[in-house]
């Protein structure tokens, strides 16, 4: 048998391996190609609004506007409390203008804001969160590093490793959401969405094209 023909042998499986991982390679990474993005409102932290809108008058003392900083004047706004500071930079008061003079605050940047000046006053007050705004979805990269390392890593429990296109493809072969679901049931020794519990769909499936394309170049899920 010459070499030519041992080598058309030996190389047959894996042609067929490449024939079956390039379009599975172009099916993921087609997948993470994000369509049309609607662009959200990012709400601003307290130091953020001040920095951009409060400090014209507070940085300064302007229009006989409490000094950030001046702790006597802080200390006898804040026992009116966040709510009643809140209702007054709202409306206006006295030179200040509705909103700060930029009606396109949130009430909660204000109460971010307010709580801001508070602390850098000498208040001690938790800055307010938003219980309307999303939550940022993590990349599958950030979910990666936080979770899936933890068996992925080393392939402990007979877990896939990270960038092992070798052990990725037999199990990606029935599709990618075969194995979104088999990971948001869990699988195995894997517990249900690998043991956080507030991932969510689309963060798992991020995170699966993450360890599958890990080290290849491709395109990273966003």
């Amino acid at each position: 048998m010459t070499n030519k023909v041992l080598s058309a042998r030996h190389s047959a499986p894996i042609e067929a391996l490449k024939v079956f991982a390039l379009p599975l390679v172009l099916g993921l990474t087609v997948s993470i190609v994000p369509g049309k993005v609607v662009a959200q409102k990012v709400e601003r932290s307290g130091k953020e609004v001040v920095e951009t809108v409060c400090s014209t008058c507070h940085g300064t003392g302007a229009h006989g506007a409490p000094k950030i900083g001046n702790k006597k004047a802080w200390a006898r706004l804040a026992s009116r409390g966040l709510a009643g500071l809140t209702q007054s930079a709202l409306k206006g008061m006295r030179q200040m203008p509705p909103h700060g003079g930029n009606p396109d605050l949130t009430d909660v940047e204000i109460q971010r804001a307010i709580t801001y000046m508070v602390n850098q006053s000498g208040g001690h007050w938790t800055e307010p969160i938003s219980t309307t705004a999303p939550v940022a979805e993590r990349n599958g990269e950030q979910v990666v590093k936080a979770q899936c390392v933890k068996c992925h890593e080393t392939g402990k429990g007979g877990a896939p490793k990270i960038g092992d296109r070798a052990a990725w493809v037999p199990r990606l072969k029935p599709g990618l959401d075969v194995v979104v679901r088999s990971a948001i049931k869990g699988h195995g020794g894997m517990p249900s969405r690998g043991g956080m519990a507030d991932l969510t769909d689309a963060e798992l499936r991020s995170a699966i094209i993450y360890m599958f394309n890990y080290g290849t170049g491709a395109k990273k899920a966003p």
